[in-house]
C-alpha cells in the first residue's frame, strides 16, 4: 500500500513529465468523494490537478452487467456511478466541449495512476457569485441555455473514445431511494425500516418511475446545480458557463438537471425563479427540437424531483451516520421541504401516502434537530 509521500512524489513526477515540474501545489478543501484537488501555478500559469487513486471505489462496471452482477461488484456499479475512473472524467470534458460548454480543458493525463490536469476555470462558483448579490435571472438563465444545448441531441451510447454512456435505468434508480430505509428511517425513527415498509417503498417507486423511464434519453449532467456551475461572464452564451464534477454522468430524463438545479439541496432558489427558468426551458426546447408536452413534463418534474431529494436525503443521513459529517443535516429541513412539495403532484399520490404514513412531518425535523443539539 502506498503512503501519503510515495503518492506526493508520484504527483511531482508526474507534474514533471507533463512540463510543470516546477509549480506550486496548493490543496483545495474536499468534498465527499475519494477525490482531491490542488491548484499549480508556474510562471503564472494555473491548473487544477485532479488526484483520483484508481480502484479506490471498487472495480469498475461492465458495460452489459446484469443487475445482480451490478449488485455484488457494490453500490457504485448498482447506481452507475462512475467510481474512481479517470478516463470517464476525461471522455465526458470531451464530449461536453464538442458541444460549446466550457468543461475544463485536459492538459495532461495518467489515467493509470490516477491524474489529471486539467483548465484552472478559476474561483466562481454559481454559488458564490449569486452570495454576493449578482442576478439570479442572468445566471440561472444561462445555466438552461446551456442544459438546452447539451440536450438537442439524443444521448450518445458511448463516450469516445469508449466509454459507454450507462443508462439511469430503474435498478439505479431504485438503489438511490432504497437509501431512504436504509440510511434515513433509521436517523429519524431510531429503528431499522422494516422488512414490509422497505418492499412496498420499493415497489411504490418502481410503479412510479415506469412512464419516466420509457422516455427518450438525453446526457444527464447528474449533478447540474449551483456548486458544480462556475460563472465566466467573459465568454459568450452558453460557454459562460462553467461545468464540473461531471464524471457521473448518464443517459437518462430530460427532467433531472433541470430538477438539480432548481431545487439545489445547498440554497433556496425561490418558487418564482423555479417557475420562470422552467418556463425558459420548455420554450427553448420546444423551439430547438421535437416538442415537449408541458404538462407531461411538468409530470415527469415532479416524479425526478421526489426521486432525487428521497436519493439525497438518504444520502446525507449516510454521511452523517457513516462518515461523521454532521453539516449535511442542516440541509434535510431544505430537502424535505423539497420533497413535500413533489410528493403533492397527482403522479405521486400512492407514494404520499407511504411517507406520510412511514415517515412523520415531526420525524423528518428530527435529524436536523439532532445537529442544533450536538
Amino acid at each position: 500500500m502506498s503512503t501519503g509521500a510515495d503518492r506526493a512524489g508520484e504527483i511531482r513526477a508526474f507534474l514533471a513529465d507533463s512540463g510543470w515540474g516546477t509549480a506550486t501545489i496548493s490543496p483545495l478543501p474536499g468534498d465527499a468523494s475519494t477525490r482531491s484537488y490542488s491548484r499549480v501555478a508556474v510562471n503564472g500559469h494555473r491548473a487544477m490537478l485532479m488526484d483520483q487513486p484508481q480502484l479506490a471505489e471498487g472495480p469498475p462496471c461492465p458495460a452489459d452487467a446484469t443487475p445482480d452482477e451490478r449488485r455484488l461488484l457494490g453500490y457504485n456499479a448498482i447506481a452507475r456511478l462512475a467510481g474512481a475512473d479517470c478516463g470517464r472524467y476525461i471522455a465526458t470534458a470531451h464530449y461536453l466541449r464538442a458541444r460549446g460548454l466550457s468543461a475544463p480543458d485536459i492538459y495532461a493525463a495518467d489515467t493509470a495512476n490516477g491524474f489529471v490536469l486539467v483548465e484552472d476555470l478559476g474561483d466562481d462558483l454559481f454559488s458564490e457569485t449569486l452570495a454576493r448579490g449578482n442576478d439570479e435571472h442572468t445566471l440561472y438563465g444561462a445555466a438552461i441555455d446551456a442544459l438546452v444545448r447539451l440536450q438537442v441531441e439524443a444521448a450518445p451510447s458511448l463516450l469516445p473514445p469508449d466509454k459507454p454512456l450507462y443508462p439511469y435505468d430503474e435498478t439505479a434508480l431504485l438503489a438511490e431511494v432504497d437509501l431512504v430505509t436504509d440510511w434515513f428511517v433509521p436517523l429519524a425513527l431510531g429503528r431499522e425500516a422494516h422488512a414490509e415498509e422497505v418492499a412496498e417503498h420499493r415497489d411504490l417507486w418502481r410503479e412510479t418511475l415506469r412512464s419516466a423511464l420509457a422516455a427518450s434519453p438525453v446526457f444527464v449532467h447528474r449533478d447540474y446545480h449551483a456548486q458544480n456551475l462556475m460563472w465566466l461572464p467573459s465568454r459568450e452564451g452558453a460557454a459562460r458557463v462553467g461545468v464540473i464534477d461531471f464524471q457521473d454522468a448518464v443517459a437518462g430524463t430530460r427532467s433531472y438537471d433541470l430538477i438539480s438545479l432548481l431545487e439545489d439541496a445547498r440554497r433556496d432558489v425561490s418558487a418564482g425563479l423555479q417557475a420562470a427558468m422552467t418556463e425558459r426551458y420548455l420554450n427553448a426546447v420546444n423551439a430547438d427540437g421535437p416538442a415537449v408536452d408541458p404538462e407531461s413534463y411538468r409530470a415527469e418534474m415532479a416524479v425526478m424531483a421526489a426521486q432525487r431529494n428521497a436519493k439525497i436525503a438518504g444520502i446525507f443521513s449516510r454521511l452523517y451516520k457513516r462518515d461523521g459529517r454532521p453539516r449535511y443535516l442542516g440541509y434535510l429541513p431544505r430537502v424535505w421541504g423539497y420533497l413535500d412539495r413533489d410528493l403533492s403532484h397527482p403522479a405521486l399520490a400512492r407514494l404520499r401516502q407511504w411517507y406520510d404514513r412511514a415517515i412523520p412531518e415531526e420525524a423528518r425535523s428530527a435529524p436536523a434537530a439532532k445537529e442544533q443539539i450536538s
